[in-house]
Formats: C-alpha cells, structure tokens, sequence
C-alpha cells in the first residue's frame, strides 16, 4: 500500500518522489510505503493551509458544523480500512482499531456541536459611551502532530476543535502509522473541506526534527499540538517558545491506580485489568501502578494474578487472543528490562512471562519499590506495578511520587472518602471506581506536571485554538487631556 502527501487537498508524492516503508511489526513484511517529506513539501503544507485559512476562518458556524459532521461519517465509512491499516502498521487488535473510528467520529460529532459555543462577552467600561467586547477568533493555522498507539483517536483530536473554531490544520503523521493519519486526511477530503483547510505530512524517522522544526518555524503557524513522549514534548516546546507560539501539550503517564481498603476488590480487579492491559498498555492513560492498602493487597493480588493470566496476547490477524502485538522489538526490550531490574531487586512476578518478538502477554510484578525502576519509569507495554501502602496517606503519597500526572483512579465504597482522595492526586484526571484509561469527546482531557499542560475536548479546547480580543465601540465625542 503507497500512500501519498496530502497538500491542498490534492495527494502529492514527495519532492523527487523520496518514500519510506513501514513494515508490520508481526511479519516484518511491507505495511506502508509512504511519501517521505521534505522540508520544502511541509512548507508547502503549511503555505497551502494559509491559503485556505480566511475563506475558513468567515464561514459560518452552521456550514463548518455540517462538514465536520459529514468527516464523522466519512471516517466512520473507512472503519474497514483503518482497521486493516492499525493492524498492519501498528499490531493493534481489530477491536482497539474499531474503538478508534468510533470515538474519533465522536470527537468530530462534538467539534462540531461547538461551532455555536465560540462565544464572546460584553464588559462594563469606565469609559462614558464605550461598548466593551471581548471576542474569540481562530488563531491561523494549527499544526497538529499526532502519535501511533490510538492513531485515529488521537489523529482526528489533533485537528478537530482547531477546525471548529475556524483555523485550517497541517497534521504531521507518526512515522509508524502514516497510512492511518493518511486516511484521516482522505476522509476530510471525502466530507468536501475546502481545498488547503486540512493538509497531511508524512516523513521518515532520520527527517522528522527537521520537518517538525520547519512547520513550527513558519509564519502562519499560530498554535501547536502535540501528543506523544515528554523527552519530545519538551523539545517541542523549546522550538516553539524561540517565535512565543502557544503549544498544547499530552505527554507520558505513570498513572496510579488506588485500592483502598474499603474497595470492592472484584471492581478494582476489572478497572486495573483493563487499564494495563488494553491496547497491550499503549496507552497515554494506562495503569502503570497499582497502589494498594496492605490490609487488602494480598487477596487483590491474587485475584488480578487470576484475572491477568487469562489475557493472553497473539497474532492480531487471527483475533483469538484478548491482547495484541506491541508497536516494535524495542517495546518489547524496554519492558523486559524493567522487569528484570525489579525482579533482580526483590519483585515477585505474580502474572505473565517474558515476551518473544512483538508478542507478550499480560504481567503483573508485585512488591515493587522505589528503587525498582518499574516505580519511576514509564513502560508503555503489558505490565504493571503493584505498590503496598500502609494506609490511605501512603498510598497518596505514593500516588504523587511521580514526575507525571495525567490520569489516575481510586477506588473505595465511600464516595465522601474517595472524592477527598482524588482532590490530592497530581493530574489532569482523576477517576472514582473507574479505570484510569477514560476518554469522552466533551471532556477537559489534559495532564499536568511532565504530562503536559493545556486542554483537549469540548469547551475547555476552545481558548486552546482562539485569541481572545478586546474590541471597543465608542459612541460619545472623545475627551483626551492633550
């Protein structure tokens, strides 16, 4: 399958047609081969998405409305082919893939629901005859860079209240999933956008600063998005700090699940299951600890122990296992090596075994300890930390012994409890008797500390992708003292 640049609406090869492959992480044979950018092609992406920026940014809401709600179908109706593209590129299981275009034909459903709610306000002036305003317009355009574990979700959210709020977007695809964000871009294209509103470019791995670089640096870039690891994040904005560009940061997770010792111990087993095992742990949210009263840890570790061992991983193709492949061998490595550091360290295995090639099955290692590197660094893979807490004060202090803070749960009968709990975890998202993985398209989804700052979903996006101004009417005769 060859795939093209998306640039004014118009599939371009790349500047002396230069292209990259990638290759399924199961079989090693082709996936994608891809048009590899230059930095020239990105500028032209951006320039063509200036181009389309003020016919877009004067429609009215009601027709940017019914295009968004016209991709949605368009991406529902390519849910065949996206599925067959996260399988290849990335490992993904066909559930996770159709969970994808679900939720990211919701999240255009609600982009465009919001096309109404870009309001302003009246202020009251001190000044005689002064009719203050302040009123919200889109930004420019809006570089979106989206990664590969949920490529659709997170494809679509990068470029969806940008183009609600009247901005054109250039989305730069991963280079592990580039015919999945291309496909995006085609939907768009399907659903009749105005030629330049949505660009897409695809790059190799050697180009991928550079052309990043570029797009950042070029005058009608306004605003940036970014999702993906917080070693790039921070450079990410680095380079966007140099021209003062605001950048709307989701970035790693370590995200801490809490059982206290009221919990309902069957109902804590399925959140943490699903939240470190779903997508084989590739998700920005997943539970990477479990951080659990000693009172209860014994007979909760037995039954996840009991429940992680059936989930075991295979072939996505085949689709007779709960769990799918991980996104490349270094995956696989990063997580052995964290284990073994525990292990080696006093951590008992409790679940699952090593992995073999981009196969492995669920593991859970528990006693784990602040010298455990398991503790502290993200895994992004199929295995999770079991933490014993003394008391409900431990286990929040753990909670927030992290350098992130995206997502986080806590479970207990009492909601009073829970809730004053919640209150005194560091992150964006904080979730009772749920799983830590939970996304809704309405929702202020976004993370603080290393995992990020500024909001995605719903109304809170809006000042992400607007300048808020202030505009004066005045209606009496000037009176100045010179």
């Amino acid at each position: 399958m060859e795939t093209q640049l998306l640039i004014g609406s118009k599939e371009t090869p790349a500047g002396g047609g230069k292209t990259f492959d990638r290759l399924n992480p199961v079989t090693g044979e082709l996936a994608t081969r891809a048009a590899a950018a230059s930095i020239e092609d990105a500028k032209l992406a951006a320039d063509a998405a200036a181009i389309a920026f003020p016919a877009w940014a004067e429609m009215g809401p009601g027709a940017r409305r019914t295009l968004l709600n016209k991709a949605a179908d368009a991406v529902q109706a390519k849910v065949a082919e996206f599925t067959s593209a996260m399988m290849e590129e990335t490992g993904s299981s066909a559930p996770w893939a159709g969970f994808n275009v679900m939720l990211a034909a919701g999240m255009l459903r609600e982009a465009a629901a919001m096309t109404t709610q870009i309001t302003g306000e009246v202020i009251p002036s001190d000044k005689p005859g002064t009719l203050a305003l302040a009123v919200r317009q889109p930004a420019g355009v809006v570089l979106g860079i989206a990664p590969w574990n949920a490529p659709v979700i997170l494809g679509v959210r990068a470029v969806a209240m940008p183009l609600a709020c009247g901005n054109t977007v250039v989305l730069k695809a991963s280079e592990l999933c580039p015919r999945v964000h291309c496909l995006i871009g085609q939907a768009f294209r399907d659903a009749g956008f105005p030629d330049g509103v949505v660009n897409v470019v695809t790059n190799s791995v050697p180009d991928a600063a550079a052309i990043v670089e570029a797009l950042i640096d070029h005058p009608a870039v306004k605003r940036i998005n970014f999702t993906g690891s917080t070693r790039v994040g921070r450079i990410i904005a680095q380079h966007a700090a140099r021209h003062l560009k605001p950048v709307l940061l989701e970035l790693g997770g370590k995200a801490p699940l809490l059982v206290l010792e009221d919990a309902d111990l069957d109902e804590a087993v399925k959140a943490a299951a699903f939240g470190a095992f779903m997508n084989q742990g590739q998700i920005c949210m997943s539970t990477e600890r479990i951080i659990v009263v000693e009172a209860v840890a014994d007979a909760f570790v037995a039954k996840l122990a009991e429940k992680a061992s059936r989930l075991v991983a295979g072939d996505p193709r085949e689709g007779k296992t709960p769990l799918g492949a991980v996104v490349d061998h270094r995956a696989i490595e990063t997580v052995g090596k964290l284990i073994d550091d525990a292990l080696a360290k006093g951590a008992k295995r409790v679940a699952g075994k090593d992995g073999s090639g981009v196969i492995m099955s669920a593991c859970v290692i528990d006693r784990v300890t602040p010298g455990m590197k398991l503790y502290s660094e993200e895994s992004f893979g199929p295995v999770v930390a079991v933490v014993r807490a003394k008391n409900e004060a431990d286990a929040v202090r753990i909670a927030n012994d992290t350098e992130y803070g995206l997502s986080a749960a806590v479970f207990s009968r009492d909601i009073a409890r829970a809730l004053k709990v919640a209150k005194q975890i560091q992150s964006g998202m904080c979730h009772i008797n749920g799983s830590t993985v939970h996304d809704e398209a309405q929702m202020p989804f976004g993370g603080v500390k290393a995992s990020g700052y500024g909001r995605f979903g719903g109304k809170a996006a809006i000042a992400e992708f607007t300048d808020l101004r202030w505009i004066t009417i005045e209606t009496e005769p000037g009176h100045f003292p010179i």
